[in-house]
């Protein structure tokens, strides 16, 4: 597979640091240009041919890079005459693509992503274009995906639009695999928006186009601010660390009475209220290293009390909640069945006997697969005996906290390992902060 490198960025942010003498991409992060890291990054990732599409100070970029042999890869140049947006050079790129893929990534951005691992969701899903879309600290000035049940991408919502609705934290990242029959729908010498133009273009024409959401690092570094952070984080490893081609530690979280305050049976939004201490345990969790991924039985929907969209909704509201004050979960799942039939206004479709109800593990297992997650390394928090049974099964560490119904349910006699007074003592026991 080819990469294609958006390299013609101004960089109007970094001016400080451009001097409007280099372009965007060349600017440095821990001494080496951002492109240069980008191209080490594909490198890694077994992709040797590279076309960059360069602008605005090319000859910077082609000075430095030349052909790509002092890299070991091979380096081709399209060089724009005029601008002409996100998208508008990838006509130019037909006389490079014979009905192939090639990965589309943006010039102003750092990443270490497991590509084959995306590649295959992109071929297992007939996929003409797969987006990575993952969680983000500022969703609400970001653009969102918005996808269907299986990923399958309905619609993008610009970061400009008023949102008077819940959302899920799902934002695109610039990353994409792409088919070369997409570049049929950019005209010749015509300024082409990627996100405006050509994605709701491919999308309208009933063509196969998902989101591949990854807890792996991708940051955009337009600006000086994060270029501070990402340098910080480099150094200490962990935009290495969150590749899938390593193991992956998780901090799995029960839902009611640990996240949210426990209120019965949350069937609507007006229900749902965060627990005083959520929000900083999840942001500690989300600076720990640790995937936050949240694992709840809803019987309310196999109850006949609401829908699967009333509980997503539910979980939408979760997510613009905490998206608001910075922190993100890298996932949410949950089990809408019930064994146990009798009641008069239940939905048949989820009175079943299943694997994904807690205390069984198998949504806890999809995400070992699709995280790649290290089991012996990971923590099981919640509020009930079902919980601390679930992250036994799992062959997790587990902590009981004594908020919502704080063990009293008794369904099952297992013993956490720890008992803490909230999920942010939890937290701070599990990443060794109970001493702050």
């Amino acid at each position: 597979m080819k990469a294609v490198i958006m390299a013609g960025g101004k960089g109007t942010r970094l001016l400080s640091l451009t001097n409007n003498e280099i372009p965007k991409p060349m600017v440095e992060v821990l001494d080496k240009p951002i492109l240069e890291w980008q191209i080490e990054r594909l490198k890694e990732n077994g992709i040797n041919e590279i076309i960059l599409v360069v602008g605005h100070l090319k000859e910077k970029i082609i000075e430095y890079f030349k052909d790509g042999k002092e890299f070991n890869v091979d380096i081709k140049y399209i060089e724009e005459d005029k601008p002409l947006g996100s998208a508008g050079s990838l006509y130019l790129l037909k006389q490079y693509l014979n009905n192939e893929d090639f990965l589309l990534v943006f010039g102003d951005v750092l990443f270490d992503i497991d590509i084959d691992r995306m590649y295959k969701y992109h071929q297992d899903n007939n996929s003409v274009l797969t987006l990575f879309g993952h969680p983000n600290t500022h969703p609400f000035d970001s653009d969102l995906l918005i996808t269907d049940r299986n990923n399958k991408l309905i619609k993008m919502d610009s970061k400009n639009n008023i949102r008077d609705y819940y959302y899920k934290n799902l934002v695109n990242a610039g990353f994409y695999i792409v088919n070369s029959k997409v570049c049929e729908y950019v005209l010749k010498d015509t300024k082409t928006d990627l996100e405006k133009d050509l994605i709701p273009a491919v999308i309208k024409d009933n063509n196969d186009v998902y989101v591949y959401r990854s807890s792996e690092y991708i940051k955009d570094v337009g600006t000086i601010e994060r270029i501070e952070v990402a340098t910080k984080e480099l150094s200490n490893g962990l935009i290495a660390s969150r590749c899938l081609k390593n193991k992956q530690k998780a901090i799995f979280l029960d839902r009611d009475g640990t996240i949210n305050k426990e209120n019965g049976l949350i069937y609507s939004t007006d229900q749902f209220e965060l627990e005083d201490s959520a929000i900083e345990a999840i942001k500690r969790i989300n600076d720990s290293g640790y995937l936050a991924i949240v694992i709840t039985n809803q019987p309310v929907v196999a109850r006949g009390m609401c829908e699967i969209e009333d509980v997503e909704n539910i979980h939408n509201k979760m997510e613009t909640l905490l998206g608001k004050q910075g922190v993100y979960l890298d996932d949410v799942l949950f089990c809408p069945h019930h064994p146990d039939s009798g009641y008069p206004e239940e939905n048949k479709l989820y009175k079943i006997k299943c694997n994904c109800r807690k205390p069984g593990i198998e949504l806890i297992e999809r995400c070992v697969d699709k995280y790649n997650i290290d089991l012996n390394k990971s923590w099981f928090i919640g509020d009930s005996t079902v919980d601390i049974q679930t992250g036994k099964n799992a062959n997790t560490k587990t902590i009981l906290v004594k908020t919502g119904v704080a063990g009293s349910d008794n369904k099952y006699d297992a013993k956490p390992d720890y008992i803490c007074d909230n999920l942010l003592e939890a937290v701070k026991l599990i990443t060794g902060e109970n001493n702050d």
